[in-house]
């Protein structure tokens, strides 16, 4: 039986607060960003020099941000897809979150539930800031004032129902996180890289909340996407060395015509399977919300960064291409010279037969 560990309010240093302001997202956070001697032995053989990754912002610890009316939100991605049914009931028996609406008794959406999220609150509070998490149907989770170990146990509780899992360096890697507060406008924002929610309004707070998370669990759902897409260009970065030193190409028909298709797989999770294109239909009849969740999409450069990934998989599909194309000249060219060899072994056996009729 899953059993959470226990859990504690995400907190930034004092150490650090308030000489600091609380950092902007912090892109690709790791639990642990040791590398194993395997991975570096590799690294090094291999000869191809690291490309540069997304700056990091840097890491603050959880000790005072509490103190001062700050939490923790955080987002992963842990698998391309939930079983959503599945994971909201095995999520009733830990007996440690109750699955609930997003808004009940509100006026502008009482109607129902988005299909595609479960949302739970914590049945047991560590402090007077319940934590709260969204299950997406897309594989990722955003957690409200959840720690670095609740973290962890959700990753493993979650594997039990994910199609299409991820690598745990990838998860980790691409991990996100900001701090939010509450404050006393009339609607919900980000300022100088945190996030304030209304806080005299329950059900206005808990829309923005799930707007805000919506977003927030796009951008690290693209970011998992733009890390697969690293490692795909670093697994052919030989290929296009042996074609700039002109020498023979190390790969196979067969392998191209794998990596063809793992780009057009991941092309189709893009922009075909997920909603970052086309504004979800849950904010067509809520224009606050709308607001909210486009200009949030905008503080993670979703639209910028999209673009620029489906500019990376063309680039990589015209080398791919090229790659197809060559092989198949070559193919042809071997097919050629066959036929050329088999009809001068035929012409040789007429020879020798002419030339015993003329002997006898």
């Amino acid at each position: 039986m899953f059993c959470f560990t226990a859990v504690r309010a995400c907190r930034p240093c004092s150490s650090l607060w308030p000489s600091v302001v609380l950092p902007a997202v912090i892109r690709r956070q790791s639990l642990n960003t040791r590398s194993s001697p395997a991975t570096a032995a590799t690294q090094s053989q291999s000869g191809i020099k690291k490309r540069v990754q997304r700056r990091k912002l840097p890491v603050i610890a959880e000790d005072a941000g509490q103190q001062h009316g700050f939490w923790c939100v955080s987002a992963f991605s842990t698998a391309e897809e939930f079983r959503l049914e599945q994971l909201s009931a095995a999520l009733s028996k830990t007996n440690m979150y109750e699955p609930t609406c997003l808004y009940s008794g509100s006026d502008d959406g009482a109607e129902s539930t988005p299909a595609d999220v479960v949302h739970a609150v914590s049945k047991f509070h560590v402090t007077n800031e319940p934590r709260h998490l969204y299950f997406f149907r897309e594989g990722s989770v955003v957690g409200w004032n959840v720690s670095d170990l609740e973290v962890s146990s959700l990753i493993n509780f979650v594997a039990e129902h994910e199609i299409g899992s991820y690598d745990e360096h990838i998860v980790m890697n691409e991990r996100e996180s900001m701090y939010y507060a509450y404050t006393n406008d009339k609607k919900s924002s980000i300022q100088k890289g945190n996030v304030y929610l209304i806080g005299d309004d329950v059900t206005a707070s808990d829309l923005d909340r799930y707007t805000f998370s919506n977003a927030m669990a796009h951008s690290v759902k693209l970011g998992t996407w733009e890390a697969l897409l690293e490692e795909y260009i670093d697994s052919v970065e030989v290929v296009t060395q042996d074609l700039q030193n002109g020498l023979p190409i190390r790969i196979t028909r067969k392998e191209v015509m794998k990596k063809t298709g793992e780009l057009f797989g991941l092309r189709h999770r893009i922009n075909l399977s997920s909603d970052l294109l086309d504004l979800p239909d849950f904010y067509w009849e809520r224009e606050h919300l709308e607001t909210f969740y486009r200009s949030t999409c905008n503080y993670f450069s979703i639209s910028t960064r999209l673009k620029t990934m489906n500019m990376k998989i063309n680039h990589c599909l015209e080398l791919v291409e090229l790659l197809s194309h060559h092989l198949s000249d070559k193919h042809h060219i071997r097919l050629e010279w066959m036929i050329i060899v088999l009809i001068m072994v035929e012409v040789g056996f007429e020879i020798i037969h002419y030339a015993q009729l003329f002997i006898k």
